[in-house]
């Protein structure tokens, strides 16, 4: 099942169910991508990325990426994309003063995202569910589908100041160049984990990745995001535990398994102790 909305302003919105899917292609818009259920893989610039439902990725214009969805169960996708007035507008009204503004003389310059994975929550996951059911409804008013596109940018930005603009300044380096340079590894420490985290996922294997060395990687993402990176991988092995125990039907075991745990006690301890419940518990609440 799939569905591809394009508006008159070229900005375009594609809804897609599929257990199957390859494909290569250049991003012809600004696009950033959505999973609802289950996983989808992307190669972008090289690297190896996995969305997940608690994820989303972003695609500057021009970019080279491969997608690959190979599933017993229907991968749920969603993308938005922008058209190219439409986004520089948008940029220019952040990026731009008033002042500016209001006497017509603005930076037209392109915006150039930072192409990774972000949080998908708060008010940007908000935002596209309910654009997701509008558009599910058979909804055609591109005033209110445009709308939901600005918030989706807005939300973005916001997000982006969260993740990368706040980030560098917690490093304790004097350059911004050289802030600059570690966010990036960095970026790609945190990407490596997402992507791997079922997988023996070590510290070695990290720093290599993120060409760091052991030592600089575990004092800088302490400093950018006050977590360790095994903190960060813990955390994110419950969260996804969390997903899986809400939407799925498959044993405590298996989610164990899938999630990377060895040991099921242990699994069932550590969720216990940061969500106050247990995890059939958990799944008993969401069930009602």
């Amino acid at each position: 099942m799939k569905y591809v909305k394009e508006l008159s302003n070229r900005n375009k919105i594609i809804s897609e169910s599929t257990c199957e899917c390859a494909y290569e292609q250049q991003s012809s818009a600004y696009t950033i991508k959505f999973v609802f259920s289950g996983t989808e893989d992307c190669n972008i610039n090289k690297r190896k990325l996995r969305i997940y439902p608690d994820s989303f990725a972003v695609l500057n214009e021009g970019t080279n990426y491969s997608s690959r969805i190979d599933s017993i169960t229907p991968v749920n996708t969603f993308s938005v994309s922008f058209g190219q007035q439409f986004i520089s507008d948008f940029h220019n009204t952040i990026s731009n003063s008033e002042t500016q503004l209001l006497d017509g003389k603005t930076d037209t310059e392109n915006p150039v995202f930072i192409e990774s994975l972000y949080p998908f929550s708060g008010d940007m996951r908000f935002n596209i569910i309910h654009l997701k059911h509008q558009l599910d409804r058979g909804i055609n008013d591109e005033m209110l589908i445009n709308e939901y596109m600005h918030h989706c940018l807005l939300n973005y930005y916001k997000i982006y100041n969260k993740e990368f603009v706040q980030k560098i300044n917690k490093l304790n380096f004097i350059k911004t160049t050289t802030k600059e340079e570690v966010l990036k590894r960095l970026t790609l420490a945190k990407e490596y984990i997402s992507s791997n985290y079922d997988q023996n996922v070590t510290l070695e294997g990290i720093a290599e990745h993120s060409c760091l060395s052991v030592n600089h990687l575990l004092r800088t993402f302490k400093e950018a995001y006050d977590i360790s990176p095994y903190q960060f991988l813990i955390q994110l092995r419950l969260n996804r535990a969390k997903n899986l125990l809400q939407t799925t039907s498959y044993s405590l075991n298996e989610i164990v398994s899938l999630i990377g745990f060895e040991c099921p006690s242990s699994f069932i301890r550590l969720f216990k102790h940061t969500f106050n419940t247990t995890p059939l518990k958990y799944r008993k609440s969401r069930l009602n």
